[in-house]
């Protein structure tokens, strides 16, 4: 009964907790891997507070730290990719019953109330989106959309009011 106390709990403190921008860990972040010189892949997994948006964002602004912690000033998306993990949880279900007795010679008469509690339906989301970015330390003349990682940092940061 005790665990189930702490997962309600948790259930209604954590709504206004989307994973927030932070290197991967229980509720989410970031992780990259290096795969050549100046192509990385960054993934960002939300928690089931965070939106498809919020979790794009927080990888782009990680693509634009990488760039920027590396001496490069712009960079592409060569590959992307999403997905939300669907799961539901069912809070479990008691019943009560209160019972009013009163007893007269021989006779017993009463009443008694059941209430039953829970039973509610979670759906969680969980976004995850991975990007796999082509890394420039001048503005490219390609065919695809380049970023400045400086502007969109900062676009980002100021966004989600990060320092």
């Amino acid at each position: 009964m005790k665990k189930i106390s702490v997962i309600l709990v948790l259930l209604l403190i954590l709504p206004g907790c989307a994973t927030i921008y932070q290197p991967k860990g229980f509720t989410g972040g970031y992780s990259e891997t290096l795969m050549k010189e100046n192509l990385y892949r960054v993934s960002f997994r939300g928690n089931g507070f965070t939106s498809q948006e919020r979790a794009f964002d927080f990888a782009l602004l990680r693509c634009s730290e990488l760039s920027l912690l590396h001496n490069y000033n712009y960079f592409a998306i060569v590959d992307a990719s999403s997905y939300v993990s669907r799961s539901t949880y069912v809070t479990p279900t008691t019943t009560k019953t209160y019972s009013n007795i009163q007893l007269y010679d021989n006779y017993a008469y009463g009443s008694a109330t059941s209430t039953t509690y829970g039973g509610q339906v979670y759906n969680i989301k969980k976004p995850r989106i991975t990007l796999v970015v082509l890394c420039f330390k001048e503005e490219p003349n390609i065919k695809a959309t380049v970023f400045d990682a400086t502007f969109l940092s900062k676009s980002i940061r100021l966004k989600y009011k990060l320092k």
